[in-house]
């Protein structure tokens, strides 16, 4: 198949000399393939921040530069600079880990990162409050166990998600392995992490060092999620790519292509938006790298490298339109895809607690709320480490799973969990275990109020107005961020609040349950009385009014308490 031939507007995109694009595309292509100066500026005594430059280098390293907000107004009065430190993001495709990573990743947290860790919405790890003068060896101490944090961040294929589903056993081991493959397919190839954090020699290169990113990358991040229905854990329509397995009676047939989802948007600005992305065709699994190198290369090529706030690929294709992407993915291909099968989604949730497999090994979800690993369940997990032999896996809702373990072994992991607590976690309402929350304050640069360390507490007060009208039991998603950026991916729970100020949240009601429609803000810029209000007033409703087997989220577009919102580009009307 021949280049799709229609002229698209090219003004902004990789086509243009670079001083007519962003800051940031010169930036990467002068970056000598993302080595900048950051190894002179990790030696740098004299400030515990690196350069400028080096700091938007560094989170294709998988690096953060952060600092400690709560005491930013001292030291500032103190004249000091802020109390600077790192976050480390880890590489774990799908969430697998075995007990020998957890067991390192649980040193490094205690040595450098404050005693505790952080799970992710992206089925991985976080270390925070790391040193400058502490990173290299963090690094290696993940190298020790065969991780890294390579392009967990920055201008590339970030960490590739996978539906966390021990129970069919054969048919995930076949998509995480898959999954794996388009994790290390899609992963930058330059040198420089080697050389920087290792201090490996740069060696010499008989052709490009990045035959698939070239000199500027990607024009913004590009997330890769692989689903298997009826579970929509990863939120496959939040991703830039996602591969939704069509697996009739167990047996793996191919994928289903969603493409151009996307979380982030900034508020007072309409032409950033949130969007699910659309199916547009079936391939057999074998061309799933075929279809990664594909779509990736159209976005790179056709991106947006002038305005970052519009760079995602969700709007390269409400720019372009969705049929000329289509037909530009199929000429790349050299094939045209086959029409999408049908599949059913039933929740975006984990099946919190015990569970056995096809293959006869039992699984338990934990609730670990809001992924803050620490205390007794940083102890707890660690004790388990030490005697489990099957894995752990991280999911896309911040829960863990202790997975594939023997039915023999199940008894000595119930009584580790009974001694440090760890049975209590899964004691929750349905909604708090349908929470989840970004980090935001103190660490996060971006943050506009809490999050993390606020839900819990929220959700405290909106229990007690479920038991009320007993709906404690009823499972409700509900997801905080700090931000409008959309870390947790707000935009599509039943309840969510984004950040506006200390103290002060957008409201938005109506996603859908299995992460199939996008919310609509229903109140802006209010305080915690406003919204308890309004949400006693919708969940008595709900209680009175509802459907048999009606969802809170469904019910709310119903009932007239948000409109419904059917494409991405509207959200904002």
């Amino acid at each position: 198949m021949t280049s799709v031939q229609r002229k698209v507007d090219r003004s902004r995109d990789l086509s243009q000399p670079l001083e007519n694009l962003g800051p940031d595309e010169t930036l990467k292509a002068n970056s000598d393939q993302l080595r900048g100066t950051i190894a002179a500026g990790l030696v740098e005594e004299l400030t515990a921040a690196v350069p400028g430059n080096d700091i938007k280098l560094m989170k294709f390293h998988g690096l953060y530069q952060q600092d400690d907000r709560d005491i930013r107004d001292e030291r500032r009065r103190q004249k000091l600079e802020p109390a600077y430190t790192f976050m480390a993001r880890v590489r774990l495709p799908g969430g697998v880990c075995s007990p020998s990573q957890w067991l390192k990743l649980d040193d490094l947290g205690r040595v450098y990162a404050g005693n505790t860790l952080r799970l992710t919405t992206r089925q991985t790890f976080q270390l925070h409050r790391v040193h400058k003068r502490n990173l290299r060896a963090a690094m290696q101490g993940l190298r020790d166990v065969l991780l890294d944090t390579k392009a967990a961040c920055g201008d590339d294929a970030r960490g590739v998600m996978c539906s966390v589903n021990p129970l069919l056993s054969k048919l995930h081991a076949e998509v995480y392995a898959l999954a794996k493959a388009a994790s290390d397919h899609a992963i930058p190839k330059t040198g420089a992490y080697r050389e920087i954090w290792y201090g490996e020699e740069r060696a010499e290169l008989s052709g490009p060092e990045e035959p698939l990113y070239g000199r500027t990358y990607m024009p913004r991040k590009f997330k890769i999620g692989f689903v298997i229905p009826p579970s929509n854990d990863i939120d496959v329509y939040a991703q830039d790519l996602g591969f939704i397995a069509i697996a009739p009676n167990g047996r793996l047939e191919g994928f289903d292509i969603a493409i151009g989802g996307g979380m982030g948007r900034t508020d007072q600005a309409p032409k950033t938006y949130p969007r699910l992305a659309d199916v547009i065709g079936f391939v057999a699994a074998d061309k799933v790298l075929g279809v990664c190198d594909a779509v990736m290369q159209v976005q790179r090529d056709y991106g947006n490298r002038l305005d970052r706030g519009r760079a995602r690929f969700k709007y390269t294709i409400d720019d372009k339109g969705l049929d000329w992407i289509k037909a530009e993915i199929e000429a790349r291909l050299g094939f045209s895809l086959a029409p999408a099968r049908p599949y059913e989604f039933a929740s975006n949730g984990d099946p919190i607690g015990w569970t056995r497999g096809e293959d006869g090994k039992e699984h338990c979800t934990l609730f670990i709320e809001n992924g803050r690993v620490i205390g007794t369940v940083m102890d707890g997990l660690r004790a388990i480490a030490r005697i489990h032999k099957g894995t752990f896996r991280v999911t896309p809702n911040q829960n863990l799973i202790i997975a594939d373990i023997a039915p023999e072994a199940r008894p000595d992991i119930e009584r580790v969990m009974k001694e440090f607590g760890l049975d209590r976690l899964n004691k929750g309402s349905g909604l708090r275990l349908n929470s989840m929350a970004c980090v935001a304050l103190p660490t996060c640069g971006l943050a506009m109020a809490e999050s993390e360390r606020y839900l819990p507490d929220l959700v405290g007060k909106i229990e007690k107005i479920l038991a009320a009208h007993h709906l404690e039991d009823e499972p409700i998603t509900i997801r905080m961020t700090g931000c409008p950026n959309g870390c947790a991916r707000p935009y599509i729970g039943e309840i969510a609040l984004t950040g506006r100020a200390p103290g002060k949240y957008n409201l938005y009601l109506g996603g859908g349950f299995h992460g199939q429609r996008l919310n609509k803000m229903v109140l802006e810029n209010v305080g915690e009385a406003t919204i308890l209000d309004m949400l006693g007033k919708t969940i008595e409703q709900f209680a009175k009014d509802r459907l048999p087997g009606e969802r809170f989220g469904d019910f709310a577009i119903r009932a007239g308490f948000a409109a419904e919102v059917k494409e991405g580009r509207h959200f904002n009307d």
